[in-house]
């Protein structure tokens, strides 16, 4: 069954707030483009970071938020270009990258990385 809850989105940098009532059946990043807001976004499945948020009240249904591990959902970060409102909800943007440091930074250079040879290609 289709429902209306109230999304609002705090831009972190700006300090402006974005509000509007969305379908509980759609995305929320959808819903706010239809209504002329451009939020930031890349891949629209999920997979990215660009259109990270941090829960501040609120519940939204992710399960196609492939960009955030399950450890970082469980601490209130979400996609919005996969994020559906399950009640009324209340989140703030992110820095950028924050989200991707977070659970990848511990990665870098942590590895044995060498130098690789350059490449060579056949000439016809």
């Amino acid at each position: 069954m289709k429902k209306k809850f109230k999304v609002t989105i705090r831009n972190k940098v700006t300090g402006k707030v974005y509000q509007e009532d969305v379908s509980s059946d759609e995305y929320i990043l959808k819903e706010f483009e239809k209504k002329g807001l451009r939020l930031p976004f890349s891949c629209r499945n999920g997979c990215c970071t660009e259109c990270a948020v941090k829960i501040i009240s609120g519940k939204l249904e992710q399960r196609h938020a492939m960009g955030v591990s399950q450890a970082l959902k469980d601490e209130g970060y979400a996609l919005l270009c996969v994020g559906k409102a399950l009640e009324d909800v209340e989140v703030e943007t992110t820095y950028y990258d924050e989200v991707y440091e977070l659970q990848f930074g511990q990665f870098f250079g942590q590895g044995s990385t060498r130098v690789a040879p350059p490449w060579e290609f056949e000439e016809d």
